[in-house]
Order: structure tokens, then sequence, then C-alpha cells
């Protein structure tokens, strides 16, 4: 999944979490997912249907975070801290743990700098800035 689009991604979470409460088989990638997923209770009911979740609005007035976007984020940072890409992020999110003592409350302290950059890089038109991304890490784990 390079580019997929909004109902991709909603079948794919859909399908991943409708596969583990079914006990079918996994993709390695949906597996990845699912532990995301199982870490977000809260999302399960807008997972468990697809046609529901495939309608469904997320405006930032409704109060309600978009789950796809939020699991989304998550496959992304720990797709870049296989690969310690950009350079430098597995190590600051060592840092990170070990400041906040919670893989989870790390992963979310990544996905903040992770949203300023792409917001960034929307505004900019420029690619994301790594540098940047890997030195707000920093900043948050010291």
């Amino acid at each position: 999944m390079f580019n997929p689009n909004q109902h991709q991604v909603r079948t794919f979470f859909c399908e991943s979490y409708q596969k583990h409460c079914s006990g079918r088989p996994l993709t390695p990638l949906e597996a990845m997912a699912l532990d995301w997923i199982l870490v977000h209770p809260e999302y399960h009911q807008d997972l468990a249907n697809l046609e529901l979740a495939l309608e469904a609005t997320y405006p930032p007035e409704g109060g309600k975070t978009n789950p796809f976007l939020h699991l989304s984020m998550h496959l992304s940072i720990s797709e870049q801290l296989s690969i310690d890409q950009p350079p430098g992020i597995k190590t600051a999110n060592q840092k990170l743990c070990e400041r906040y003592g919670d893989t989870h409350e790390a992963a979310h302290q990544i996905m903040e700098c992770l949203g300023e950059v792409v917001w960034n890089s929307q505004r900019t038109g420029l690619p994301p800035d790594g540098e940047a991304y890997v030195e707000c890490l920093k900043r948050r784990a010291a």
C-alpha cells in the first residue's frame, strides 16, 4: 500500500480486524496493523462494520478522532522504526520510550512530530523534512 485511497485504507483496517475476530490468518502488514488496533479498543466498533466505516466522516468539530488516520499514522511510524528511516528515528524512539516509560505514549509523541512535518510539507509543497522530524523527536525526548 504505497498510495492508497480512503476506501482502501478503511477496507484494510476493517478487514484486518475482522480477520482477527474470526481467527483467519493475517498478512505480515495486517498483523502489524492489528497490534495497533488491539491497543485501541475504542476503535473496534468503527472497524467492525466496513459499510459504515466507508461512509463515516470525522470532522474536527465532531470531537472524535478519525480512527483510520490515527491507525495509519501508527502503522507508518512502525514501518519507519523498522528501517530507521529517517535515520535517527529508532534512537529517538528509544529515548522517548525511556522518558515516557511506555511505547504507546512514545508512538503518540512521534505522531505529533509526524503531523507537524506532514502539515509543513503540505503547506510549503516541499517533501517532508526528515531532519526536522528527527529534531522534533529529540526535543520531545529531552
